[in-house]
């Protein structure tokens, strides 16, 4: 038994208002474990977040992949004439794709899943 199942998940619907009326969300004073980074979002949201930032993610890695292709010249340039900043700009597209993609995955719609470290769940599929 790890530490985290003792510890609770929360998620927050990006709809709640757990403002204390001053202004200030309590969303996080409640939990007292590693709170879950899902924001729960209407189902036609969802779907307008996955696809777009997919396809925003999945060509901007293929984009940073064929700019770091050319900046080395297929990778059979030596050392002195690569082209620096078209290579840091590739990898820049790369890394962007990358965390626009990991941000997505945060979202979920309402009533999907929990998440699959909640132990709530019985595993009696098999």
């Amino acid at each position: 038994m790890s530490s985290r199942d003792d510890e609770s998940e929360t998620s927050y619907s990006a709809f709640d208002d757990e403002s204390d009326g001053n202004g200030e969300s309590n969303a996080n004073e409640s939990s007292t474990g590693i709170a879950s980074r899902d924001v729960v979002v209407p189902l036609q949201l969802y779907k307008i977040v996955t696809v777009f930032s997919t396809m925003f993610a999945v060509f901007t890695v293929v984009g940073g992949f064929i700019a770091l292709d050319f900046a080395t010249n297929r990778a059979s340039a030596p050392i002195s004439e690569v082209n620096y900043p078209l290579a840091i700009f590739g990898l820049l597209l790369i890394v962007a794709g990358t965390v626009v993609y990991a941000f997505s995955t945060r979202f979920r719609a309402e009533g999907m899943g929990k998440s699959k470290d909640d132990s709530d769940e019985p595993s009696n599929n098999g």
